[in-house]
């Protein structure tokens, strides 16, 4: 009988030895072992990236402290203002031309009476044209709760006070549910409606952002800062169209959200509401008022579905809508003379009679 070698004993040392396993894994196929490695790698990233989040969040919320303290100035509203008290709010409110039938335009949200000026200056030639600044916006005192029908009914109030006789509204955006909500509460105060880039509905808006404490403040204040910030969101809305806003435009959009308590009304606002919005049931309605209603919208507004004109003009019992080539969401700056030929269209009809 041989005697193994050395060599053969370094082998067999060397050469793998197969165990057998008397009781075989129950799922051979699933490799149980990379599937753990990959779950613990992404919650190490998740652990990771939610640590440095909060380190930001605290680092940030610490320097807005002092800088909000830095630019607590507010500033003051422009001089020579109009104010009416209207349904116990003091109203700011800005009038056209002194003959003709009376117009009254509603703005929408971030806007006031001053953007209304293309349009208004047009209609003046011929009527009487009003505007306010709706509670939460321009240079009316904010007082809330910021509800639609809260805004309505200073708007109705806005047109007892100055005894505006039957007016036609025109009603931008949000504040088409602020007119709309103030026809179904007072239909025999006004002779028509137009829905200018709006539908009425609710819109929608993101959770309470009260949990961002100081650094909201800090955000609004630097974006209201920046020219370059309020020319952006101008041109998006406006589109190519519209002309350049200059120093004196972007002051106007500005300086409404420096004085003292627009920040908390507009948080007041934000958390609580979000902006004027109706149920569609309720905008139904206002079909069965019997008063002339149109609607106009911007055949490039991206607020709205491409088909958004014939839906809310068919939900409110008004004509086809006048769509408008080339205009944006703010169709009554970029295109002021349509708009002004079709609000002269319904004047017409409300002067007319009928519905």
């Amino acid at each position: 009988m041989t005697e193994p070698t050395r060599d053969d004993a370094d082998a067999d040392q060397r050469s793998p030895r197969t165990v057998a396993d008397p009781s075989p894994e129950p799922f051979p196929d699933i490799p149980a072992g990379p599937l753990l490695v990959r779950r613990r790698w992404y919650r190490r990233i998740l652990r990771s990236a939610g640590r440095w989040a909060a380190i930001a969040f605290v680092l940030l919320t610490m320097l807005s402290v002092p800088y909000n303290a830095y630019t607590s100035g507010r500033a003051d509203p422009p001089p020579g203002l109009s104010y009416a008290t209207a349904d116990g709010i003091r109203t700011r409110y800005e009038q056209w031309g002194t003959t003709g039938s009376p117009v009254v335009l509603v703005h929408g949200a971030f806007e006031d009476s001053d953007t209304w000026q293309p349009l208004a200056a047009l209609l003046a030639r011929d009527h009487r044209v009003y505007a306010l600044d709706l509670t939460g916006s321009g240079y009316s005192a904010r007082v809330a709760p910021y509800t639609t029908q809260h805004l309505a009914a200073q708007l109705t109030g806005l047109v007892t006070t100055l005894g505006i006789d039957h007016p036609v509204l025109v009603a931008h955006s949000s504040g088409a549910a602020v007119a709309a909500e103030a026809v179904l509460e007072s239909p025999h105060a006004y002779s028509g409606l137009m829905f200018l880039d709006g539908d009425a509905l609710p819109i929608p808006h993101a959770p309470v952002t009260w949990v961002l404490g100081p650094l909201r403040t800090s955000v609004l204040r630097l974006a209201l800062r920046s020219d370059w910030v309020i020319r952006t969101i101008y041109d998006a809305q406006c589109g190519p169209a519209c002309p350049r806003l200059d120093a004196a435009g972007v002051d106007r959009f500005r300086r409404p959200y420096q004085v003292a308590g627009a920040e908390q009304g507009l948080w007041t606002m934000v958390d609580s509401v979000g902006g004027p919005g109706l149920p569609e049931s309720r905008v139904a309605q206002l079909t069965g008022v019997c008063l002339p209603k149109a609607v106009v919208f911007g055949k490039h507004d991206d607020v709205f579905p491409a088909n958004a004109g014939s839906t809310v003009a068919a939900r409110i019992g008004a004509p086809a809508p006048t769509v408008i080539d080339g205009a944006h969401h703010l169709s009554f700056i970029s295109h002021p003379a349509v708009v002004a030929a079709a609000v002269e269209e319904l004047v017409a009809r409300a002067g007319a009679g009928g519905c």
